[in-house]
């Protein structure tokens, strides 16, 4: 594209190689399964507005985050952020703090989210986030913990309690394995989003309110300001989370940028149904990718 060549093996490579619409684009694919992977690339740019739902591993169980993962993804999901729970999570409100604290109590470590990504593998190849806190990645070993998740086929690591003068030493060890350190940004940046913006891998987070997680009755910001001033730095994708619950707002947010990404709303959803949840949540995600794909 333009002389420009991408590795389309990652999808967080082809959302952020910024293609618009009507570009004139060549794909090429060779070796085994060479047919299917070139169905599969080019059905891929055709999604239109991604929607991005997120769950905490193990709550209710690990066995049930499994299933989620399919049927979110047969929902339409187009990406999915799986959160590997902590004792402090700073970022989050009092909905994905319980999720939390119950898949803790439940025996969830690392290493067992590790052993669910490489089951769901080998039935799924939905792009893949984590979302958690860097002591989890310290406590485990920064490279051991990186290197682990590119090789069981994770494709990013979402970490927001690490600002953005202090992900270098992430940053440097996810570009070491291919793994995309996504980067938020929040509606007091202002100067820092084009600094931030320029930096970015595979998409960008928009952060829509102030504060932790959770259902928002309105959101405020101006998030089409925000998205505008990351475009002009860098031509990613920008997806917008925090707040979003109802398709009337994923559409919203949608309109204003490249997607949305919902956590909270379906967490409660996991607690309401607990072992019972799947059909529920695959109902809500198809009704928020309907939405999102209006914008």
């Amino acid at each position: 594209m333009n002389d420009k060549k991408i590795n389309a093996k990652s999808p967080l490579s082809i959302m952020s190689a910024g293609i618009k619409e009507n570009t004139e684009i060549e794909i090429t694919c060779d070796g085994e399964n060479e047919n299917k992977a070139l169905k599969e690339i080019t059905e891929a740019f055709e999604k239109g507005k991604a929607f991005i739902p997120f769950i905490t591993c193990g709550d209710p169980s690990l066995e049930v985050t499994e299933q989620l993962v399919y049927a979110m993804e047969e929902a339409g999901a187009d990406l999915i952020e799986l959160g590997i729970p902590f004792s402090d999570p700073t970022a989050e409100g009092p909905v994905i703090q319980r999720a939390n604290v119950r898949a803790l109590s439940g025996g969830v470590t690392t290493d067992k989210v590790f052993d669910m990504v490489v089951k769901i593998r080998k039935n799924s190849s939905v792009p893949m986030v984590f979302m958690t806190y860097a002591n989890v990645v310290f406590s485990y070993g920064t490279e051991r913990f990186i290197k682990t998740a590119a090789e069981i086929g994770m494709d990013g690591l979402i970490l927001p309690d690490v600002p953005f003068e202090e992900k270098e030493e992430f940053d440097t060890v996810c570009k070491k394995y291919g793994i995309d350190l996504i980067s938020l940004i929040a509606p007091t940046s202002h100067e820092r989003i084009a600094k931030i913006a320029k930096e970015a891998e595979g998409f960008v987070y928009c952060v829509s309110s102030l504060g932790v997680t959770g259902t928002r009755t309105n959101i405020t910001t101006d998030i089409g300001a925000m998205v505008k001033l990351v475009k002009a730095a860098k031509d990613i994708p920008c997806a917008v989370g925090f707040g979003i619950s109802t398709p009337e707002q994923a559409k919203k947010m949608a309109a204003q940028s490249d997607g949305a990404i919902v956590g909270s709303a379906i967490v409660k959803l996991c607690v309401q149904y607990g072992r019972d949840c799947v059909p529920y949540v695959k109902e809500y995600v198809k009704s928020m990718k309907d939405a999102v794909m209006e914008a």
